[in-house]
């Protein structure tokens, strides 16, 4: 089996060249713009599962990167979600359990949901996602769209219930980041309107005299160095067993559901075919 999935994820030199260097000023920018929007995200994306922020930090970057890699499908990247975070819940909300001890089953599950997810690419499994329909597609992408508003939206709530500098300047700034978002495009398209937004706006904070803007930083902790390697620190029972395999079987079949049926959104956006099987086995490493 690992010589078929080394096989699988073995890419072509001439794709390769193609892929990664046919387009690197744009690839850049796009870079760019996602790993400002991924920071708030994942850190909010961590609070909604109940770990510290700096967990959905590393865990979005390593994502990240290890499916840009062996992953199957370019232009699309793969990053912390709140569907994920929701399941990940069901183990640090276990009455009576510690954080590290709940870190550590959320490790545990991320590594037997890997595992099925490489299974299911070996098994060619996700060659099916062509029989789903066009009006599911079309509910996901409105539902995620929903998911992703409120994720967000709580920044503006808990900005005004903790009283973080929530007044008329906040309002008008958010008003203005939308006016950018969505009337740049109109004027160029030469720079992505939520990078203009996010440089902008955050200028102008730099520059209002004793502003008290709620910021990435007070959702919490923010890391200060590189991750390091481990192995989870669970015992080896039935009882761990069975608080993890139903949230490893959740996180595998939801993880790739939700990256395959954006695959296919960005494969009519690009006009261009996804590998899903290799997608599966770069979802799962």
């Amino acid at each position: 089996m690992f010589a078929l999935v080394s096989s699988a994820l073995t890419p072509d030199p001439i794709r390769l060249r193609e892929t990664w260097l046919s387009n690197v000023p744009k690839d850049l920018i796009a870079g760019l713009v996602v790993a400002l929007a991924l920071i708030p995200e994942a850190i909010a994306f961590s609070i909604i599962a109940g770990v510290a922020p700096q967990v959905g930090l590393y865990a979005s970057f390593s994502i990240a990167v290890i499916t840009s890699i062996f992953g199957g499908r370019p232009a699309m990247i793969s990053a912390a979600t709140a569907a994920i975070a929701v399941l990940f819940k069901q183990i640090t909300s276990i009455e009576g359990i510690r954080q590290e001890e709940a870190l550590n089953l959320i490790f545990a599950a991320t590594i037997l949901g890997g595992i099925f997810q490489v299974i299911a690419g070996w098994l060619r499994l996700g060659s099916f996602m062509r029989f789903v329909s066009r009006s599911v597609i079309t509910g996901f992408v409105n539902a995620l769209a929903i998911l992703i508003f409120l994720a967000q939206v709580h920044a503006l709530l808990g900005a005004i219930e903790h009283d973080y500098g929530v007044t008329w300047i906040t309002y008008t700034m958010i008003a203005v980041g939308l006016a950018i978002i969505y009337g740049i495009p109109y004027l160029t398209k030469a720079v992505p309107s939520p990078l203009i937004a996010i440089v902008a706006l955050t200028l102008v904070t730099l520059f209002i005299p004793g502003n008290d803007f709620w910021t990435v930083g007070d959702e919490g902790q923010l890391p200060n160095g590189l991750p390091f390697f481990l192995l989870p620190d669970v015992p080896l029972t039935w009882q761990t067993l069975q608080i993890v395999l139903p949230v490893s079987i959740a996180i595998a079949v939801v993880g790739l559901l939700e990256s395959l049926m954006t695959a296919t959104i960005v494969e009519d956006a690009t006009e261009t075919p996804t590998e899903r099987n290799r997608e599966c086995m770069g979802q799962g490493l």
